[in-house]
């Protein structure tokens, strides 16, 4: 009889411990509390874990790009700048020191603008790529040689690339390489082709050509037809780095060919160089279940993003990450040179065209960040949800919880109180 009192007692006590565990608000404390809850428990626990890391994600990717945004709003802002200076500087009436004063400018709009480009979150820059722990722009010291260019406006890209009509899209063909002929006249060459034409021809007898056949109109080639031996084939990285700095000796500044009886020379502008220390990898923080998706999880952009390709960046993979900027520079130099001519043609293109390359990035950045915010919104919602999922399986519900306590604390203290009758005194109490 005392075995079973004693043994329901401490049953009763077990239930009455139990209830008050639940006194914190959740009535699931271990798997035997309720098998089937616990394991929805734990389920909706992990959800919400997972859930809660995507949000730190898109709050972090949201932050850099937010950022990033500015930077380049900045950037653009400074190009527009650029290019009103730039036409400025076309002016014929301009004198020497005008020039000089309008190059300074120019000059502190790109080193303002790699300034944009080498923002920081932390001790994160933004526009690194996954070296987002080196600067990634920097200016060299000193001015060097770098070959000159002509960069292409929309038609002359469409001709020169052997589009069939006008207007037909071309990433290809934007730009050719400026050689100088010992007959005083300026030659331009396809550097993919190793086609060579006239001046007069790329600025203006294009124009004038019913068919797009460039090979027809060329001056000379220095690469030799399919089939001929020994084959030869232009190929710029000889005779220029990556950024476009001429190679010293023979294949470099020492370099001439001649053909149809002129002697062509490579022309090269002494000019800053910006160099790309970052590389062209994508960071990602994934907003949801699944593997990454590029298109819409990276959250930077890079280099080769902002500042595109150029005639030196052929063949080349990555490319250099500064054809824009290094543009931009040739630009500074040719108006300190007082070239009025050369900005108001050339110059414009090329500030048109640096404007749209980082337009396009930033238009880039602003699809991804849509994409995070709306994400955002879904995930609160979902997380929402999961806490809406875990309370109704794990809270205690208090008014029962308050009902059941006070009968087994009754039932609890009438056994105590009947025990103290029925059970046979001890030794002890026959002593006293």
């Amino acid at each position: 009889m005392s075995h079973n009192y004693l043994k329901q007692l401490n049953g009763t006590y077990e239930q009455y411990a139990k209830l008050m565990e639940q006194s914190d608000g959740s009535k699931l404390h271990r798997a035997s509390d309720d098998a089937v809850g616990y394991s929805k428990y734990l389920r909706y626990q992990n959800n919400k874990i997972g859930n809660e890391q995507y949000q730190d994600n898109v709050s972090t990717a949201t932050s850099w790009m937010k950022n990033a945004d500015a930077a380049l709003v900045n950037v653009t802002d400074l190009l527009q700048t650029f290019k009103a200076k730039t036409e400025q500087a076309a002016n014929s009436t301009n004198n020497t020191s005008d020039w000089q004063d309008i190059a300074k400018e120019l000059l502190a709009n790109v080193q303002e603008q790699v300034a944009d480009l080498n923002t920081q979150i932390g001790d994160r820059f933004l526009f690194a790529g996954q070296k987002d722990t080196t600067m990634p722009f920097t200016i060299t010291d000193d001015k060097m040689d770098r070959g000159e260019t002509r960069t292409l406006d929309e038609k002359q890209q469409a001709f020169f690339s052997g589009a069939t009509e006008w207007g037909e899209e071309n990433t290809t063909m934007k730009q050719m390489l400026k050689l100088n002929g010992d007959d005083g006249n300026v030659y331009y060459m396809n550097v993919q082709t190793g086609d060579i034409f006239t001046e007069d021809f790329v600025v203006n007898g294009y124009k004038n050509e019913t068919k797009f056949d460039p090979a027809a109109q060329r001056f000379a080639t220095l690469n030799t037809a399919p089939g001929i031996t020994p084959t030869t084939k232009f190929d710029i990285s000889d005779h220029f780095d990556e950024y476009g700095v001429i190679k010293e000796g023979a294949d470099g500044r020492e370099w001439n060919k001649t053909v149809n009886g002129v002697k062509l020379t490579f022309a090269t502008t002494k000019q800053y160089i910006v160099k790309y220390n970052g590389d062209d990898k994508y960071i990602s923080m994934v907003k949801k279940n699944g593997g990454v998706d590029q298109a819409t999880d990276t959250v930077n952009v890079t280099g080769q993003d902002i500042n595109g390709t150029d005639i030196f960046d052929v063949g080349k993979n990555p490319a250099t990450g500064t054809a824009m900027l290094n543009q931009l520079m040739y630009t500074v130099a040719k108006v300190e040179a007082c070239d009025y001519h050369w900005a108001g043609q050339e110059g414009m293109t090329i500030a048109d065209t640096a404007h749209a390359t980082v337009l396009g990035a930033e238009t880039k950045m602003a699809a991804r960040q849509q994409a995070y915010t709306a994400a955002s919104g879904m995930l609160t919602t979902q997380n929402e949800s999961i806490t809406s999922d875990i309370t109704d399986v794990s809270s205690t519900d208090v008014a029962y919880l308050a009902t059941k306590l006070m009968e087994y604390q009754t039932i609890y203290s009438m056994s105590l109180s009947v025990g103290s009758k029925i059970l046979p005194g001890s030794l002890a109490d026959y002593l006293n």
